[in-house]
């Protein structure tokens, strides 16, 4: 009975722990949603760059797991570059090791007054009224109930409490200590878990019982190095399905863990008494003894970040060695399918794992899918012109592949809106519905234009040449529109809005303008009256085009 409820009360110390660190990390990367999409924008194809931000996203999102699925979400929609991701990846493995260094703060005096962090950020949640200090809340919550976690863990295999059995385990774990064993056991238990920080604050809570893996504590060192290589589980699970470049990516994560590991390996293999050694000459001159003994879970954290970002200095100056053993392993599948709607990229849910980002790349879609519908409408216009009525079949081609991919945007939206989101995000993702209406709407309009060509066609209508230059005058300014208003969409550039409404201003006075002039020709019988239908409806539609530009545009406010 007493293994039974050591067995639990470790569960339920696990268990609280991992809550908190996802309630900090989804409250954190909701303080930072924006900060997010352009910290990963910004990596270009410098490696520095990207280790930075790739260690500061994980550090943010307290995952390196989730990062590295992200970073395969992203090259997967063709976002990132593999070269980009790679630099990404060995910079998540960095941030990664600040949780052992979270973990080892549970064993300082302070401890207990961060165990207090629940209670403050719960009273936050409850009675503050902005929302950004109830999500401040929300991460001093998690941080309390990782602390809660770690005490919990740390009385269940406190020596004290439960001597008996604390010697059975110290006994246990001290006999393993084959180092390949120790290895398996690392990437075998991540692999299960997929939480590399769930088995690194294991460790940690073990080391601060005084239980040393391996006898001389040397064979924390193998768990931890393949702890390293089970979180890639995680990354390679979710590239199943994906593109050939993501599933590069995740094997990229996959190399880039296996040669450090097997660096370490050897290197811990030629000098046993690494973690003697190493402690005695460095690691206790920054954290000495205390009376109860050296402060193992100090070491373990040093330890694991020493390990990644040696990895990282080692293997970054070869990061396009890792994309073309990767392009290698991985083949391209010939003959791979391409999107449905043929307009958008693949709108990889594994990004809702950070609505930010995963709205910036459905706003990078929804600016194809204007582009693609300004092309129908203006293919549409310019066969008006040339009284060319070929191209309807074509329009409504087009018009049905856009039809399909606002399909898969309203679906992606909608799954979207079920994640945890911020003000900010619902009002962007209320105002995209309402874009992608627009966007459909002026193919629509495109179609329309079509069937006043057929009319122009097969009515025998004649539309002096006037008429014909000042619409081409008016088709122009609507490009001229779409420029504007798809620079102020997809950079969310709010000063273009005014250069928006001068066009869009100029447009209706056109049309005005037209329709005034061709009532005057009427009247003095040098127009034809059949053609004033077509006419007044196709100047409308031109405006109405016009009018859901200028809609997309204003959707950003």
């Amino acid at each position: 009975m007493d293994y039974l409820y050591l067995v639990l009360e470790l569960c339920g110390g696990l268990g609280a722990f991992l809550i908190g660190m996802n309630m900090m990390s989804d409250s954190m990367s909701r303080l930072a949603h924006g900060r997010l999409k352009s910290m990963l924008n910004k990596t270009a194809n410098n490696r520095i760059a990207g280790v930075g931000i790739g260690a500061a996203v994980t550090m943010i999102i307290q995952s390196s797991s989730a990062t590295t699925v992200m970073v395969v979400g992203l090259v997967n929609a063709g976002i990132m570059t593999l070269f980009q991701a790679t630099a990404v990846i060995m910079g998540a493995n960095i941030g990664t090791t600040i949780t052992a260094w979270i973990a080892s703060l549970g064993s300082l005096d302070v401890s207990v007054f961060l165990l207090v962090l629940a209670v403050v950020g719960v009273f936050m949640t409850m009675f503050a009224k902005s929302e950004k200090v109830k999500v401040v809340g929300n991460v001093l919550a998690g941080l309390g109930l990782i602390f809660v976690g770690l005490s919990v863990m740390s009385d269940s295999m406190d020596p004290d409490l439960h001597p008996e059995i604390m010697e059975v385990i110290r006994n246990a774990l001290s006999v393993v200590k084959n180092p390949f064993l120790l290895l398996l056991i690392g990437i075998v238990a991540t692999g299960i878990i997929q939480s590399s920080s769930a088995v690194t604050s294991i460790v940690v809570v073990l080391a601060m019982s005084g239980v040393l893996i391996g006898g001389t504590g040397d064979g924390v060192y193998y768990v931890i190095i393949g702890s390293n290589i089970g979180t890639c589980v995680t990354a390679l699970l979710s590239s199943i399905g994906a593109s050939t470049n993501a599933r590069r990516a995740a094997v990229i994560h996959l190399l880039f863990n296996c040669f450090g590991a097997v660096i370490f390996t050897a290197f811990l293999l030629c000098w046993q008494p690494f973690g003697t050694t190493f402690s005695a000459t460095v690691l206790e001159k920054i954290f000495p003894a205390t009376a109860s003994g050296p402060n193992y879970q100090f070491q373990i954290a040093l330890f694991h970040t020493l390990f990644n970002v040696t990895c990282t200095c080692l293997f970054l100056p070869f990061a396009k060695g890792f994309v073309k053993l990767a392009n290698i392993l991985v083949r391209e599948k010939k003959g791979a399918a391409a999107p449905a709607s043929g307009i958008l990229g693949d709108l990889d849910e594994r990004l809702m794992r950070q609505p930010s980002v995963a709205l910036g790349h459905l706003c990078q879609e929804a600016g194809k899918m204007i582009t693609y519908s300004v092309g129908t409408l203006t293919e549409a216009f310019e066969a008006f012109v040339k009284k060319d009525p070929s191209v309807k079949q074509d329009v409504q081609e087009r018009n049905a592949r856009l039809s399909d991919a606002n399909r898969a945007a309203v679906e992606y939206l909608v799954k979207l809106s079920a994640s945890s989101l911020v003000m900010e995000e619902e009002k962007i993702i209320s105002s995209m519905h309402y874009v992608l209406n627009d966007i459909v709407r002026i193919g629509e309009l495109a179609d329309n234009v079509t069937k006043y060509t057929d009319h122009y066609q097969n009515d025998g209508l004649v539309f002096s040449s006037e008429f014909l230059s000042m619409t081409q005058e008016m088709f122009d300014k609507i490009k001229k529109l779409y420029a504007a208003s798809l620079a102020a969409f997809s950079g969310r550039d709010f000063a273009k809005l005014k250069e928006v409404d001068a066009i869009e201003d100029e447009i209706d006075d056109y049309r005005r303008t037209l329709v005034n002039r061709h009532i005057k020709r009427l009247n003095e019988g040098k127009c034809q009256p059949a053609s004033a239908s077509v006419f007044i409806n196709l100047v409308g539609n031109l405006e109405r085009a016009a009018d859901h530009l200028t809609y997309i545009a204003h959707s950003i406010e």
